[in-house]
């Protein structure tokens, strides 16, 4: 296998989540929260769990109520491991 060909292909490509901003008090930073449906292990029952993602935003482009898609990195700070990669829709 060439370096080309496995710079094109990754053998763990980077996670990619969408959620809504719920916080942009910080400079460069949002919080987005991002459900996901699970199965209950037990019941069987499908349960919504919200997880709370700290992203990088360098441009403060997004705003509270924005759906966005985010992108895992490399840790960027204590808490920060997801890049904004593009706004889905703006809040109304």
């Amino acid at each position: 296998m060439t370096d080309s060909t496995n710079e094109l292909k990754r053998e763990n490509p980077r996670k990619v989540r969408e959620g809504i901003v719920i916080s942009d008090k910080m400079n460069s930073t949002l919080v987005v929260a991002v459900n996901e449906r699970v199965s209950h292990p037990r019941y069987g029952k499908t349960v919504q769990r919200t997880k709370k993602l700290y992203v990088h935003d360098e441009k403060n482009e997004a705003k509270v109520g924005d759906v966005v898609r985010v992108q895992e990195t490399r840790p960027l700070s204590k808490l920060k491991r997801w890049r904004l990669s593009e706004i889905v829709e703006r809040a109304r």
